[in-house]
């Protein structure tokens, strides 16, 4: 079955002291039900070999002077010469954000510059990302904060696909309210598209009482629980989401993605979004509604509204599993950059079975020849 996805002209920024405008026209998202957690493709790419026998290896092979081999035989191709590999064939970059063009709350070097030169060259650029903690205007400010000119048009959110989502089910004409796990970003969002909604950040400090014959009471009206980031989970979210989702007929479970791990500081990866899912995933046994990447919701949304050529995109991130796989899945162009999650080794790996097109150091690599030559002039 297909579900269909509406972004509705009445979602607006939240913020009123802004020329800001986050007004979407109407439009159909098809939002695959293969796009779901831990989907067989997201399993297979770190699976033992032994239980991948229905793999298929990517019939596309490239080959190329400077290239390395997967265990598939794929190659994998560095990138060394963008001017004549990349960029010429790419109108449209999407960016994950997360390790692509910040860590935590550092600007990745060299990101500004780079950006500039390809907005310069004339290059169409979305900034796409799984983190759902901020709404789009939140991340807009974030943008702002690291002295990056990105119009607020550009910048999508799993956050605003939640909301998305909720908009295109008719949620709002059920009547029903939604159980948050996560932080202002869903609420925020959620708001713009007027669905009640309680939990989380409200929620954090909560600590249920386990004495004897206790119990938590939970909302019989709650028809369905979003999970997001949230860094302040606890027990009384879990236990409060696994009761609407198992005791209320109907109640969804939706995820706004699945990630392993993330980058709250530069210093060190913590756990991801993939934790809080796979916490609600174990007590209710379901498997939830990802809207996130590697769904083809973003994707779907910049192709039909705006009428962009899937084989002139590229998408650009630094996770295999839901980056690049958003990439190979929905007929994108892909590259994976080593500034995030995922080291050469690991792309490299015998394990790994998602490939991408090219891969290289960081997204400053985009004008390495440029770069090279004034390093030799100088």
């Amino acid at each position: 079955a297909t579900r269909f996805i509406h972004l509705h002209p009445s979602i607006h920024s939240p913020t009123s002291n802004t020329n800001m405008n986050f007004a979407t026209p109407v439009l159909a998202l098809a939002l695959a039900s293969t796009a779901r957690a831990f989907s067989p493709a997201a399993r297979r790419a770190f699976a033992p070999a032994a239980a991948r026998s229905g793999t298929v290896v990517p019939t596309s092979i490239r080959t190329a002077p400077f290239s390395s081999t997967t265990a598939l035989g794929a190659n994998v191709l560095k990138l060394t010469e963008p001017a004549k590999d990349l960029l010429p064939g790419v109108d449209v970059f999407i960016f994950d954000c997360d390790g692509v063009i910040w860590r935590g709350d550092s600007l990745i070097d060299g990101i500004p510059e780079t950006l500039a030169k390809l907005r310069a060259l004339g290059k169409k650029m979305y900034f796409v990302t799984n983190n759902s903690t901020k709404s789009r205007a939140g991340y807009k400010k974030k943008f702002d904060s690291l002295g990056l000119d990105v119009p607020a048009e550009e910048i999508f959110s799993s956050s605003f696909a939640a909301a998305a989502y909720l908009e295109q089910t008719k949620f709002k004409e059920s009547g029903k309210k939604v159980y948050v796990v996560g932080e202002v970003g869903i609420q925020e969002e959620l708001d713009l598209i007027g669905v009640p909604h309680f939990g989380g950040p409200e929620d954090g400090g909560k600590i249920p009482d386990m004495g004897p014959g206790c119990k938590v009471d939970h909302d019989p009206d709650v028809g369905a629980v979003v999970v997001g980031f949230d860094r302040h989970v606890n027990y009384y979210k879990i236990q409060y989401a696994q009761l609407c989702i198992n005791e209320n007929p109907g109640c969804e479970f939706i995820a706004t993605n699945t990630d392993a791990v993330t980058h709250l500081t530069d210093a060190q990866e913590w756990a991801g979004n993939g934790s809080m899912v796979g916490a609600i995933k174990g007590c209710t046994g379901q498997e939830p509604t990802v809207v996130g990447k590697p769904s083809p919701l973003m994707i779907d949304y910049l192709c039909d509204k705006l009428g962009l050529e899937r084989g002139k995109i590229c998408m650009v991130g630094d996770r295999l599993d839901t980056d690049i796989l958003f990439g190979t899945d929905n007929g994108l162009k892909s590259l994976l950059v080593l500034s995030g999650v995922t080291t050469e080794d690991k792309l490299l790996s015998q394990e790994n079975t998602i490939t991408p097109d090219f891969y290289a150091d960081s997204i400053v690599d985009f004008f390495i020849d440029e770069n090279a030559k004034v390093e030799t002039t100088a």
